[in-house]
């Protein structure tokens, strides 16, 4: 297979990964693509729950024509023995000619092993083909292995002047159903949807997928220092239908009140508070990651988003804007950041911009 052919395959491969996104934690969503004289052979990408890997489903499906072809993996083979054997020796075991690769992992069990397991059987390895792309994909991944936290992913939903309600409340909707629909896709592509305490409190939102025949739910995540939080409410009543995790401050917390959620099948993560009392953001994130998650959405509120952006742990802010305008009492986006001048401001870089039915979707990364 002549190698201009390379980015076409690792691009389809990048774009099989992603159907794993959300549904394969605290694995990454891999792509493979099995290719000779052109024809792709195999397929696959990781499976619900992390297992069967990309390089077994795309394997399984080529079957003995996999020998002497060429295998498009979007991250490094698995080197390791762990619930399945390592994904470099079932390409050696398959006899492919040749490996291509986007990124090495930096999980200290495979790092550059999976290669050197590869070019020891004597196939030739090409490392390093649609990095960038790759790198964006498996942003979560590598946070995750590399800072001990999962990538987070910020959404406003906004007027034009920024406000995301009336000064009595009222936000139900400022952007249109396009939009909101979007959103549900943004959730399910993600394994957690994490919201304060405020919000929670405020709307008691379900903060689960709809309207788009998910086969499953990302989990719930709640910041709430105390777990005041409406133990009647819709989030509550909704536990058989997506996991519920609670993340608070134990010193702040009544024991019956973390009792209560506990038998109604919450998981209750402890995180302790800043010197505000608060809980602290970089703990919080620290302790998502050790659960195992890679992807997280946060849909708010504003002093909660405020205090995540402030914190420099905003990988992602995907911002739809309405075309209305609430004026100066409508209540802004975001809580106070505590800035003393605009070069202490959070800048982000413009990734791209597109028109969602009435509205407008811009996406910024760090």
């Amino acid at each position: 297979m002549p190698q201009a052919h390379d980015s076409r395959f690792m691009r389809l491969a990048l774009a099989l990964g992603r159907r794993g996104r959300g549904n394969c934690w605290p694995n990454p969503a891999v792509g493979c693509v099995i290719v000779r004289g052109g024809r792709i052979l195999g397929r696959g990408w990781t499976q619900p729950g992390g297992r069967p890997h990309a390089e077994v489903v795309a394997l399984t499906q080529a079957g003995a024509a996999a020998r002497g072809a060429t295998a498009y993996v979007t991250l490094e083979p698995c080197a390791h023995h762990g619930k399945t054997p390592p994904c470099a020796e079932a390409l050696v075991a398959a006899g492919v000619g040749r490996v291509v690769t986007a990124l090495s992992d930096p999980d200290p069990r495979v790092a550059g092993r999976g290669h050197a397991i590869l070019r020891a059987a004597g196939i030739a390895v090409t490392e390093g083909q649609e990095a960038d792309a790759a790198r964006r994909d498996h942003l979560g991944f590598l946070t995750r292995v590399t800072e001990g936290r999962p990538m987070v992913t910020l959404k406003l939903a906004t007027s034009l002047d920024g406000r995301i309600a009336t000064a009595d409340g009222e936000s139900q909707w400022i952007t249109g159903a396009e939009a909101r629909r979007h959103v549900h896709a943004l959730r399910l592509a993600h394994d957690a949807v994490l919201v304060g305490g405020g919000t929670a409190r405020a709307d008691d939102p379900l903060l689960t997928v709809r309207g788009l025949g998910a086969a499953h739910q990302p989990v719930r995540v709640v910041a709430a220092r105390g777990l005041d939080l409406p133990g009647a409410g819709r989030m509550a009543a909704s536990l058989a239908e997506a996991p519920l995790w609670l993340a608070h401050d134990p010193d702040q917390t009544r024991p019956e009140t973390a009792a209560h959620w506990r038998e109604l099948g919450a998981r209750l993560i402890a995180v302790p508070a800043g010197p505000d009392r608060r809980l602290d953001p970089a703990a919080l994130l620290r302790a998502l990651g050790a659960a195992g998650l890679t992807r997280v959405f946060c849909e708010g509120g504003g002093a909660f988003g405020a205090a995540l952006l402030r914190a420099g742990l905003i990988d992602e802010l995907v911002v739809f804007s309405a075309g209305l305008a609430l004026g100066a009492e409508g209540r802004p986006a975001l809580g106070a950041m505590g800035l003393g001048a605009l070069a202490d401001a959070p800048r982000l870089r413009l990734q791209d911009v597109t028109p969602i039915g009435g509205d407008v979707l811009s996406r910024w990364v760090r």
